[in-house]
């Protein structure tokens, strides 16, 4: 295939770009913060335009100078929407999802393809998932979104991640999300040779052992000190597997590691099962915290292949058309946000509920609007009838000069990731 060209936002150490790559496209641009993932994109691929800093500072890098790119892409961060934080959503600082959408009105891709975890595709967010879709819908794009588990697509790991695809309306019908695979390998199967490789005789008892797919690999922050694979739970499940994991090891176990003490995994060993492969020779940069971040946090390449190959598919308008595109981007995510979105002025309790399809109690009513006061302004005015709800602007970083991400970045910025 003649490769067709990516910029890469919040590119990682790669593993979304390998995948893209692998799918056919080329780069034509990767934007990273963490100084050892540059590093390591650009040992990897030396050819490739890596920028090293604040995807969102000017500075850095022109969007504009980028428009008309076949695809956008990226997997901004996490922590905004991650059941393991506070899911501040667009009132995190760290938040660039609805950035990256608006860039969309910019560049001009004529695919988009962005990543985050499971936690975004909750309840909770339903209301920043329909703007997003609204956005998507102003700028001349047909989106969707989709929960895919990276056991699905050959890596021996439970890891959902939610992906946003976004394509121009001519492409759009011609979009088909991957279909899963068969059930990957073990972790035992996967990584009974590099277990064995400094000699332990226990090997292969040990893969016998660790007969089941691993638990959500966890790269943690610059914040949160050393590396370990995870909060208690995981650690739990990690012991089933026979494996060690309060840290990490700098060799895989030696002749006189013993049978009935459970080692602990390299980095090497960590990358495999984030889906890297040995053939494709891909080195991480820096210490050992820092290539298990590097590796941790990193979109599965097999996964990123699988929805880039898909999208590449479309780009094409190989396989076959529907007339009702399989990406929905009148797909209803929030009734209440709709109502509210629709009517541009103020609505009671009351007026909310009969304008909605289906009945609601009050309770859950009064629930949704408090998640929607968190991500969009909520002008509330007494009336006779009580509180009355107008939807105001959308709280989330889009690119505003005086918006409080500037402030917290240049405060933060050492501890950032």
């Amino acid at each position: 295939m003649t490769p067709i060209d990516v910029v890469e936002i919040c590119a990682g150490a790669g593993g979304q770009a390998l995948g893209l790559e692998l799918a056919g496209f080329e780069h034509a641009l990767a934007v990273e913060l963490d100084r050892h993932a540059c590093d390591t994109l650009r040992l990897n691929r030396p050819a490739w335009k890596v920028a090293e800093g604040d995807v969102a500072d000017q500075d850095l890098w022109n969007p504009a100078d980028y428009e008309g790119v076949t695809l956008l892409a990226g997997g901004v961060p996490c922590p905004p929407f991650s059941v393991a934080g506070k899911q501040l959503g667009a009132t995190d600082e760290r938040d660039l999802f609805a950035w990256a959408v608006e860039l969309c009105g910019v560049v001009r891709p004529r695919a988009l393809m962005l990543e985050n975890v499971r936690g975004l595709s909750a309840p909770r967010f339903s209301a920043y998932r329909q703007h997003v879709l609204d956005r998507l819908a102003e700028f001349g794009y047909v989106g969707d979104w989709r929960l895919l588990h990276a056991a699905d697509y050959g890596v021996p790991q439970l890891r959902p991640r939610f992906v946003l695809v976004a394509l121009q309306p001519e492409d759009a019908a011609w979009f088909r999300w991957p279909e899963p695979q068969p059930a990957p390998p073990t972790v035992g199967a996967e990584l009974e040779d590099l277990m064995a490789a400094g000699g332990w005789p226990h090997a292969h008892r040990w893969a016998e052992r660790a007969n089941d797919i691993a638990p959500t690999i966890v790269g943690g922050s610059k914040k949160h000190g050393g590396a370990d694979l995870g909060p208690t739970r995981a650690k739990r499940a990690w012991k089933e597997l026979g494996v060690d994991g309060m840290g990490l090891a700098d060799a895989p176990p030696g002749p006189d590691w013993p049978a009935d003490v459970p080692p602990k995994l390299t980095v090497e060993m960590v990358a495999r099962l984030q889906g890297w492969r040995d053939e494709w020779a891909w080195e991480f940069a820096g210490r050992k915290t820092a290539r298990y971040r590097q590796v941790g946090n990193a979109f599965p390449p097999p996964v990123a292949m699988a929805v880039g190959s898909r999208i590449n598919a479309a780009l094409r308008h190989e396989g076959e058309r529907t007339d009702l595109p399989e990406l929905a981007g009148s797909r209803l995510h929030d009734p209440i946000y709709k109502v509210l979105r629709q009517a541009g002025e103020h609505l009671t309790a009351e007026r909310i509920i009969d304008l909605l399809d289906e009945p609601h109690e009050r309770a859950a009513l009064d629930g949704r609007l408090a998640h929607l006061a968190r991500d969009f302004v909520m002008h509330v005015k007494t009336t006779p009838d009580g509180p009355a709800y107008k939807l105001g602007r959308f709280r989330a970083f889009v690119g505003q000069d005086d918006h409080d991400r500037h402030e917290f970045f240049a405060k933060h910025r050492s501890r950032v990731s």
